[in-house]
């Protein structure tokens, strides 16, 4: 892969494989000869190639050539002389050794390799149009676009440049750099021409990614999409898919039903067969696991794409045996985590260092005012929070917020509070120096996102943010959330039993199916995101009905024994009990 972003903008690279942060900065990754392979052979046997004149191809982000080579291997020999070979890399390096490569595998090709930024040329060829629009037109489509996009997220890239980015490409929020590679494709592609591109999975899950889902099924006729999970193919901690898509003439509506999807995912199940490498696994039949000569296994699935028949909706593969077993899920479902109340995520200071100590009683001032105890990751455990068991895991915040009589919040008035007054202005230069809450009118003292102070002191549920297993726990001790953890609590007073009831259902091994069917959006080495948008989809069985009443006091007594054998029988019953409530046993999952 290649680096096609703004040096001007971005820290020089010398190597994709130099240390975490100059790749966080550049997004660089080279693609693997074997995923190269990959790539062009699907793009080979999707591809209809003009019968006479010039066939042009395009790598936009071009890095070391690998991917042209691959894709000109596979080519017929006999159309050779009629390939004319287009590739930008903003990096003159990877542009000299890119065409070096090139022009001494393929003699006879046409090559046109050039220091140019790929996004630079697609807004030249529509002017200040929006790419979405069907005005904007590039005068020379190209027949084959192969690519492997940078990654870097906007936010790492110039102020100046993401604006212009996000105005021109009609994206919002946060953003990575290959939504608009991959909406500039589309621009350049002929209609029937064929795109190869490698990314990140990211976008096919995430809120940010939304803009371009909807853009990508308008813009292209997409083929298939193939979602590597946690393969690690690259080197970096990239999780990657591969989109096949043909382009079309103008923006259109296109079924997802019409889109092949396949997936791999590492697991722990016993392998029923065994594959040289990835790739050949990713061959088998659906619901295969298949093992590798390094000793992992992987569950293959192949299905069809589903979005909820949503333009924006989250990607995720539908299968007929998957697509029976949600079935049965939402006939037995009452409700969602939507019902219990706002999923929020934990306060954030933006100065740790000052608001957040495990050693308050050893200031030489004294033990100030205002510390509250902070629920950290430290404390995660099913059902209860654990005692975290080293001392500077046990975390206090200064927490200067107070309700109002309205039901708003304020900044506590610190001349009530002489010692955390005296604590705050020893670091006031550090508390000032966040311009952006000064701008907005805030208090120099205040917590950037301080939440609601009136609701700490009500029963909520807290969970980390990314976990193997699910991993939520009941706060009734009026403890602060800290901002690596997201937390719910009952919105209607006279539905507090739901929270319990969702505290069940959320920590049962039946959520980790459902979490697998309906999202299927896991990390390295099986972790999930537990964000927001997934676990408010989160189902409820009916809480009047009996199985469900006897959920909710299991969770209770689980709660008040914890740690205890007797907790660990009681976990066990739940969790088969959670099954049954949704129509299913677990043996019958076909994940």
């Amino acid at each position: 892969m290649s680096s096609s972003t703004d040096l001007a903008i971005l820290p020089a690279n010398t190597r994709r494989y130099g240390d975490v942060d100059q790749q966080k900065s550049a997004g660089v990754i080279y693609t693997p000869a074997d995923f190269a392979a990959f790539v062009a052979d699907q793009m080979v046997s999707l591809a209809e190639l003009p019968a006479q004149g010039e066939i042009r191809v395009l790598d936009p982000a071009v890095g070391d050539g690998a991917l042209l080579e691959a894709l000109l291997m596979r080519m017929p020999a006999d159309i050779l002389n009629r390939i004319r070979v287009v590739g930008y890399d903003t990096d003159p390096g990877a542009v000299a050794r890119a065409s070096v490569r090139l022009r001494k595998v393929f003699p006879d090709v046409s090559l046109l390799i050039e220091e140019k930024d790929f996004l630079d040329h697609v807004l030249s060829l529509s002017g200040d149009a929006n790419l979405s629009s069907s005005a904007a037109q590039a005068p020379m489509p190209f027949d084959l676009v192969i690519a492997n996009p940078p990654y870097v997220r906007t936010q790492i890239m110039g102020g100046e440049q993401a604006q212009q980015l996000a105005q021109r490409f009609g994206l919002t929020g946060r953003v990575d750099l290959y939504y608009p590679f991959l909406l500039g494709i589309s621009q350049v592609l002929t209609e029937g021409g064929v795109a190869g591109v490698i990314t990140s999975n990211r976008f096919m899950t995430t809120k940010s990614g939304q803009a371009v889902r909807r853009a990508l099924l308008s813009q292209f006729k997409i083929d298939h999409v193939w979602d590597f999970g946690d393969t690690k193919l690259f080197d970096a901690a990239v999780l990657p898919a591969v989109l096949l898509a043909r382009g079309i003439k103008a923006p259109s509506d296109q079924s997802v039903g019409e889109i092949a999807f396949s997936t791999i995912y590492e697991c722990k199940e016993n392998a029923l067969i065994q594959a040289s490498d990835v790739f050949e696994a990713l061959a088998m039949s659906d619901n295969t696991i298949v093992s590798t000569p390094d000793g992992r296994n992987f569950s293959v699935r192949h299905g069809l794409l589903e979005n909820g028949d949503h333009a924006e909706g989250v990607w995720r593969i539908s299968t007929e045996t998957g697509d029976q077993w949600l079935a049965t899920v939402s006939e037995n479902t009452w409700n969602t985590f939507r019902r219990i109340g706002k999923i929020r995520v934990g306060v954030k200071s933006t100065a740790d260092k000052v608001f957040v100590r495990s050693d308050w009683s050893d200031l030489p001032g004294g033990r100030p005012e205002l510390l509250r105890p902070l629920i950290t990751r430290h404390c995660a455990r099913q059902f209860k929070a654990r005692v975290p068991s080293q001392a500077k895991h046990m975390k206090e915040i200064m927490y200067p917020h107070e309700a109002t009589s309205g039901g708003g919040r304020k900044a506590v008035d610190l001349s009530l509070y002489p010692l955390a007054a005296r604590y705050l202005k020893g670091h006031r230069d550090v508390l000032e120096a966040r311009s952006y809450l000064i701008k907005a009118g805030r208090a120099w003292y205040e917590l950037w996102v301080p939440q609601d102070p009136a609701a700490w002191s009500s029963p909520k549920i807290v969970f980390p943010d990314i976990s193997e297993k699910p991993t939520f726990w009941m706060d009734t001790e009026g403890g602060i959330v800290n901002g690596e953890c997201y937390w719910i609590q009952c919105e209607r007073e006279d539905e507090n039993d739901l929270l319990w009831l969702a505290l069940a259902v959320a920590n049962s091994t039946f959520i980790e199916s459902f979490y697998d069917h309906r999202f299927n959006n896991k990390l390295y080495a099986g972790r999930r995101r537990f964000i927001t948008q997934y676990v408010e989809q989160f189902p409820l069985p009916d809480p009047a009905r009996k199985e469900t009443q006897a959920i909710i006091a299991l969770a209770k007594a689980i709660h008040a024994e914890l740690p205890s054998s007797a907790a660990d029988q009681m976990i066990s019953e739940l969790n088969a009990l959670v099954w049954q409530v949704f129509g299913l046993n677990v043996e019958e999952d076909p994940a």
